[in-house]
């Protein structure tokens, strides 16, 4: 009896659906337009987060040390700058090292390697260099180094990338405010479509609900079409958004190798590896929100 009631919602529900095809059309379009938007917010943090890290993975600070210092020295002090709080590694680069990486770094700059070779010595000198373990405590490690009281260190060079985070992280965070702003609008409008798509169906069939009322029909056998309609809308939005997001992330992808040259930012294999959590959530949020709607709008309108 229940299975035949309930082929009788969906036969009820899609007769709905094909009654008001227009309404029903614009209800999934900006279901669809509010998962795009939530969607391309989310790949707008990812690529943020992977950059930010990236960055921080390549903050650095270098102190060189005076030529001809003994290893020895150079090991005391590179153990009594890992004894510090923030640093979470330190690297010695020796003299030729230091040579070598200059001349990879700058092999097809002939003037700059004849240069070099005009000199007849290495003009490089040993350095240490030094990774942070918490880039938000930048300041706090550039205090400490800073006052390293080390005859053998000659200088010291500390790019403040704290400026490129704090860009980048502002960037993000007005892009993310305005994605969640736009998110809202979509959700917001997607209720009062939903709302007015069931109270016009409920209008369509009056004639019906007030016979199947006069039959002594339950008030959840009356609900159950509009709330499949709901379910239905947001499973052809769902489906739509998978089939056209995954090509738009594939053409996406080159831009993102293309600026992001030196970092490795796959956002299709994010979405792939999270297909799950993102899209079924977002389902289930969406499915949510339309029965809430139809369940307000049955209860209001369907009083025969």
């Amino acid at each position: 009896m229940f299975a035949l009631s309930f082929l009788r919602a969906i036969k009820f529900s899609l007769q709905d659906t094909y009654r008001n095809i227009w309404l029903s059309l614009v209800t999934i379009t900006i279901l669809i337009l509010a998962l795009f938007s939530v969607n391309i917010l989310l790949t707008v943090k990812v690529i943020s987060e992977a950059a930010v890290n990236s960055i921080k993975e390549r903050i650095d600070m270098s102190i060189f040390i005076v030529n001809g210092t003994p290893e020895s020295e150079i090991n005391d002090l590179r153990t009594m700058i890992e004894s510090i709080d923030n640093v979470r590694e330190v690297t010695y680069i020796s003299e030729l090292q230091a040579l070598e990486n200059f001349k990879a770094k700058h092999s097809t700059e002939a003037n700059i390697l004849e240069a070099l070779d005009e000199v007849g010595s290495n003009p490089l000198s040993p350095t240490l260099v030094i990774k942070p373990k918490d880039t938000d405590r930048y300041e706090e490690l550039l205090s400490s180094l800073d006052s390293l009281d080390y005859p053998i260190i000659d200088s010291m060079d500390f790019d403040d990338h704290r400026v490129i985070l704090d860009k980048i992280n502002s960037i993000t965070g007005k892009i993310s405010r305005a994605g969640m702003i736009l998110s809202a609008i979509f959700i917001a409008i997607t209720i009062l479509l939903v709302y007015n798509s069931i109270r016009v169906a409920i209008y369509t069939h009056r004639r019906e609900i007030g016979i199947m009322k006069l039959v002594g029909a339950s008030h959840w056998f009356i609900r159950l079409p509009f709330l499949i309609s709901s379910f239905n809308y947001t499973s052809i939005g769902v489906l739509i958004v998978i089939a056209s997001f995954y090509p738009f992330l594939n053409l996406l992808q080159p831009y993102i190798d293309t600026f992001f040259i030196d970092y490795q930012i796959n956002i299709v294999n994010y979405f792939n590896a999270n297909f799950i959590e993102i899209f079924g959530l977002e389902f289930l949020s969406l499915v949510l929100v339309n029965i809430f709607a139809s369940l307000i709008a049955v209860n209001k309108y369907s009083r025969v």
